[in-house]
């Protein structure tokens, strides 16, 4: 079959026709029809897929990742293991490695950091935090968790598209959660719904209503009061832009404030919970550092205040509440934060990893800054993760966190370096 109409079908709305595609393109690279990109140890453990927001279901987000250059492949959604089956399959067929992970907010109201802004730029007293390297075995069990959540964030998604439409209908725009919103998610499917699924939605009733081009752009700064760059009013009045919607969104999320409502404890449970399901599923428990942004590394990030005042004091916090691990995005911060947070990884025993958010079209899966070598300790560490999923699915008491481990190995740089050698040869 032609390979751009199987990689077409990698975003059916049909799984089954996914994993098929998937399935041909996979003998296609095995056959050597299909090269995938070569030549460096790139690694990347946080690609969303549509199960929360992003431009690739699960089989698409193994496949465009590997022939990306990728040697190993990680996905994370938000609220939801949903994809984590057809990602696993999908990544067999391919030949590339992987590794599972979900991520979700949680409250710190019952901790010494109350009302702070700590990694979550929406809310104070809530972070966010990663599962990563979920045991196979355990998928239905991290479900049952998220379910809840999942129809309590729904409730707070349906009072912000009324936020929304109280913003918008004077403009002759309305959004439906049910038709607009819930048909852009794989909700029937376990996967979840975010803000940017919210928006979205009003990104195509925006081009229904204007069109693509420079009403659009007098749309957002005459009526809304966006501010938008002159890079991207350029990509705004690009009819042909094949990125069109995701631009339109990026700006809307510029500023959620105008329409956010906050989170409860029933969408973001006390962070004893999640401590808990981890400990229960084997999985690795992770803390993603944001770190305060003054001149943005990246350029596309306005100045904040995040955790850097007060950040041995959370990692020291974190030890003790029954965090594993911190995961961080070289390419997000200046050299002397990471620096300063790897010491503190040292100090009190957390294993490193890492991960790019991939949402968007736009977005490279290979993290060029990653491939310094002072930062080489990340890809063993996704062998490690890797190593660390295999044998808890065979077997909890082979999670890299078990009692047993521990026992084994108490020195974090052996258990790494143990687990890294099964992920490599699995």
């Amino acid at each position: 079959m032609d390979r751009k109409m199987l990689e077409q079908q990698l975003n059916s709305a049909d799984r089954a026709e996914r994993l098929e595609a998937a399935k041909a393109l996979g003998s296609m690279i095995k056959s050597g029809e299909i090269v995938p990109e070569k030549g460096q140890e790139d690694v990347n453990n946080h690609i969303h897929t549509t199960y929360s927001f992003s431009p690739y279901s699960p089989s698409a987000a193994a496949y465009f990742g590997y022939m990306a250059g990728l040697s190993t492949v990680g996905i994370m959604d938000h609220d939801s293991v949903g994809g984590c089956a057809e990602f696993v399959e999908a990544t067999e067929y391919l030949g590339v490695a992987s590794t599972c992970g979900a991520e979700c907010r949680v409250s710190v109201k019952n901790s010494p950091f109350l009302g702070k802004k700590i990694n979550n730029p929406d809310q104070l007293s809530v972070i966010y935090c990663s599962l990563h390297g979920i045991p196979h075995t355990q998928f239905e069990t991290v479900a049952e968790f998220f379910r809840p959540i999942t129809a309590a964030r729904n409730e707070r998604n349906r009072k912000m598209i009324a936020n929304l439409n109280g913003i918008l209908n004077p403009f002759g725009i309305n959004v439906d959660f049910d038709n607009d919103v819930v048909p852009l998610s794989e909700l029937p499917n376990g996967g979840s719904i975010t803000e940017r699924h919210l928006l979205c939605a009003v990104s195509k009733k925006i081009i229904e209503k204007f069109g693509k081009g420079q009403a659009v752009v007098d749309f957002l700064r005459n009526d809304l009061k966006y501010s938008v760059s002159a890079k991207i009013e350029g990509f705004l009045c690009d009819a042909e832009n094949k990125c069109y919607e995701y631009d339109l969104l990026g700006v809307l999320k510029s500023d959620v404030t105008r329409f956010y409502v906050e989170a409860n404890e029933e969408e973001c449970p006390d962070v004893s919970k999640i401590v808990a399901l981890a400990n229960k599923t084997g999985a690795i428990m992770a803390y993603p550092y944001l770190g305060d942004v003054t001149n943005s590394v990246t350029g596309d990030k306005r100045a904040q205040k995040f955790e850097d005042d007060f950040l041995e004091d959370l990692v020291k916090w974190l030890k003790k509440t029954g965090f594993n691990a911190i995961t961080y995005m070289p390419s997000r911060n200046t050299i002397e934060q990471l620096r300063r947070l790897r010491d503190l990884c040292d100090k009190y025993g957390f294993f490193q990893i890492s991960g790019e958010d991939i949402n968007t079209p736009r977005q490279s899966f290979i993290c060029m800054a990653q491939r310094d070598p002072e930062f080489a300790n990340l890809q063993d560490a996704a062998w490690a993760l890797i190593g660390h999923e295999k044998a808890a699915t065979e077997d909890l008491d082979n999670s890299f966190v078990s009692e047993k481990t521990d026992l084994k190995y108490p020195y974090l740089n052996d258990r790494i370096e143990y687990y890294a050698s099964i992920g490599k040869n699995s």
